[in-house]
């Protein structure tokens, strides 16, 4: 049976974005640990963590008919956290700070909203 292009956008976007986790994460262990200041690596490898999170939960709510709303709200969080994280980690700019409870509050507004299209669904 297929589905509608809808349907499969968190399944779709949250392999992609368990990939790029996995690759962001192999080249924070490999090529940045000998060049970053570890507080910076810190900051990298919080926002990989948090992008594969993110990545787990869409491939979980793909499999659910009812979320609807929430794999948007996850997707923008984890881009918003995690890229971030990532370019203050790489250039140092610390303005990006500032930036990032953005996308952790659109990471929790996606995690409550599944809560409740479960309760619905």
């Amino acid at each position: 049976m297929r589905t509608s292009a809808s349907s499969s956008f968190p399944t779709v976007a949250g392999a992609l974005l368990a990939a790029l986790g996995v690759a962001l994460g192999a080249f924070g262990a490999h090529a940045l640990r000998a060049s970053l200041d570890p507080g910076l690596l810190d900051n990298f490898e919080t926002g990989v963590r948090y992008q594969m999170y993110a990545a787990l939960a869409l491939l979980v709510l793909g499999t659910q008919p009812a979320q609807r709303r929430a794999p948007a709200l996850l997707l923008a969080g984890a881009v918003v956290f995690s890229g971030t994280l990532y370019v203050l980690a790489l250039t140092g700019q610390r303005w990006l700070g500032a930036v990032t409870p953005v996308g952790g509050a659109l990471l929790i507004a996606g995690f409550v909203l599944a809560a409740l299209d479960a309760r619905r669904g």
